[in-house]
This record gives C-alpha cells, sequence and structure tokens, in this order.
C-alpha cells in the first residue's frame, strides 16, 4: 500500500479584499483569509500549521470532549494553538499578528482542556495585529520562534521587534 504523502501546508497568504472599494455589506469586517493557526506540541517540541485548527478539527483536537476545567483534565498533554496572521508592507509580508492560547488533550480518556473564549478573543486578536505570547513557557517560544524563522525568515526579520523580544524572553 501506498503511503500518503504529507502534504506541506505553507500560511494562508494575503488575498485581495473582497469588499474593496463598495462599501457595502461585510466592509469593515474582519477577514480569515490571512491568519493560520499553528500547534506546538509542547512535550515533543515540534509546530506545525494545522489548518483544521480553524474550526476545531485539527488531529489534536478530534475526538476530544473539551471541558472548561483544567482541572478535569489532570493528565492532559500541553499543547499551544498559535494564530498567526500575516500581512504585506512595502518591504513584503511579514508575521503581523501572533498569540498562542493554552490547551491540555489526554486521548486515553478522551477529554481536553481549553477556554473557547480565550481561542475566539485571541484570533481576534491576532487579526488586529496584536502580539501575546509572553504567557508561554520558555521551551514553547524557542519553537515558535524557530518554526517561524524556518517558514520564512523574510517573513521573520520585517516581523516587529516586539515578536523577536517577546519569543527570546524566558
Amino acid at each position: 500500500m501506498e503511503e500518503k504523502k504529507k502534504k506541506d501546508i505553507g500560511f494562508n497568504i494575503i488575498k485581495n479584499d473582497p469588499t474593496e472599494g463598495h462599501g457595502g455589506f461585510g466592509s469593515g469586517s474582519l477577514s480569515l483569509d490571512n491568519v493560520s493557526p499553528v500547534i506546538i506540541d509542547v512535550d515533543a517540541g515540534v509546530a506545525s500549521i494545522e489548518v483544521g485548527a480553524m474550526h476545531a478539527r485539527s488531529p489534536v483536537e478530534k475526538g476530544i470532549k473539551f471541558l472548561k476545567s483544567k482541572e478535569e483534565v489532570p493528565n492532559g498533554k500541553p499543547y499551544w494553538l498559535v494564530w498567526v496572521t500575516i500581512d504585506r508592507k512595502e518591504e513584503g509580508p511579514y508575521y503581523a499578528g501572533v498569540t498562542a492560547c493554552e490547551m491540555t488533550v489526554d486521548r486515553e480518556i478522551r477529554r481536553g482542556y481549553k477556554s473557547l473564549p480565550e481561542h475566539v478573543n485571541r484570533m481576534d486578536k491576532s487579526i488586529k495585529r496584536h502580539i501575546i505570547v509572553d504567557h508561554m513557557d520558555a521551551k514553547s517560544k524557542a519553537v515558535l520562534a524557530e518554526f517561524l524563522q524556518n517558514h520564512n525568515l523574510g517573513m521573520w526579520e520585517r516581523s516587529i521587534q516586539q515578536l523577536k523580544d517577546d519569543l527570546q524572553a524566558n
């Protein structure tokens, strides 16, 4: 049997604004076209773009009932869901908004913890070009910084200094 090839998924690329110029329905609304979810497996020290996480359908989240209390999932494996928004300036595209949300998953009992309001609010903050990563553990910050640099060094270099500083801080 032929092995399935893992598709190399990149960040969503900036598209033209479909509401540009007409000022009618949808004008002033936020677009998800430039947002990509990145999941960090804290224990394994790896990050990957998981488009399914946009609708809570990533491989990590599938088959898991999420509870509102972290204490209800005491043996949960830690993950970070990071919302990365790409924007463009004269020099080229850059990481404009990067916000992280905590998540734990216990596959054995098919339960997990995440705060849905936090996930939605952090996605909104990312779209609005905020950087919120200071609450992450040092190892995960390093994994995210390396992932963003390896994905596109130019985008990393064009990003604001706060992102670089916050991901370097311990």
